[in-house]
């Protein structure tokens, strides 16, 4: 007798009783499929939530620019999931834009930056800009770069889309200070897979969402001897990842502080496994 199947990862495929994906269609039972809408978060980021509610916990952030497959549009909410990762939730309606976004040619390399409405240093920013969001230069400038579909980046706060950077860890490191978020992709906060995903993309390695995902994905497995680790290798625990800066060091996105922080990795790991929380996994990306 053939083993069942395991159900299939609801944060990786868009699958309700009602309503699923057209994709899925024969891998799972629902009344309705629809082959979804593509659309982009228009404006500021967005949380990726659980549920339709304003309360319900956030899974995530879409960052301005990011691209979204919509399945469903109902009172207010929209229910999508992310291209760049793959991962599904609701978002507020009034966010997404369904006019076809060209490719970007460049992505934010500094922790943060403001979208101007002109090129002047005075003027009152139109929004944040988180590292790693997706913007379209229209008109390069000495200083100041015009995007689409309106306003200015610092040039050297971007980077060309098809020059990806080399050193996660670095990258990782260009977020110290900023607070924890839980579900948070760098725009007012970041948790601690969300830091490890950011920083790996910024290097043109992909890696999924959560934790546990990228503990069972992300590269290829490492002894979980101290002796074998190197920098840049990602060290997980229970329901928590931590980026070894390769100095005796680790970065990470702690609800402890509060913040990214780089710390002795035998005091995080000690600390760690006081609260029951043993290295369970260590991935080196490839």
């Amino acid at each position: 007798m053939t083993a069942p199947s395991p159900p299939l990862d609801p944060r990786q495929h868009a699958v309700r009783p009602d309503l699923a994906d057209a994709r899925l269609r024969g891998q799972v039972d629902a009344a309705v499929f629809v082959e979804g809408e593509a659309a982009h978060v228009a404006w500021a980021a967005q949380p990726l939530l659980r549920r339709p509610a304003a309360d319900a916990p956030m899974e995530s952030q879409v960052l301005p620019g990011e691209s979204v497959r919509v399945f469903e549009r109902a009172r207010g909410w929209a229910w999508v999931q992310c291209d760049h990762d793959g991962y599904v939730g609701y978002l507020h309606s009034e966010a997404l834009s369904d006019k076809t976004l060209p490719p970007p040619t460049h992505l934010v390399k500094a922790r943060e930056t403001p979208l101007l409405s002109d090129a002047r240093q005075e003027c009152a920013p139109l929004l944040s800009l988180s590292l790693g969001a997706p913007v379209r230069v229209a008109q390069a400038g000495e200083r100041f770069h015009r995007v689409e579909p309106g306003g200015y980046v610092f040039a050297d706060h971007l980077r060309r889309a098809d020059r990806p950077e080399c050193d996660w860890v670095a990258v990782a490191e260009r977020l110290l200070g900023l607070p924890y978020l839980w579900g948070g992709r760098g725009t007012g906060g970041v948790d601690c897979s969300g830091l490890v995903q950011i920083a790996l993309a910024a290097c043109g390695i992909f890696s999924l969402r959560d934790s546990d995902q990228q503990a069972a994905s992300i590269g290829h497995p490492v002894p979980l001897d101290l002796a074998a680790w190197q920098r840049g290798d990602l060290i997980y625990v229970p329901g928590h990842v931590v980026i070894d800066a390769g100095d005796g060091d680790v970065v990470h996105a702690t609800g402890y502080t509060w913040s990214v922080i780089r710390e002795p990795r035998e005091q995080c790991l000690q600390r760690l496994a006081g609260l029951g929380l043993v290295v369970t996994a260590v991935r080196r990306p490839a």
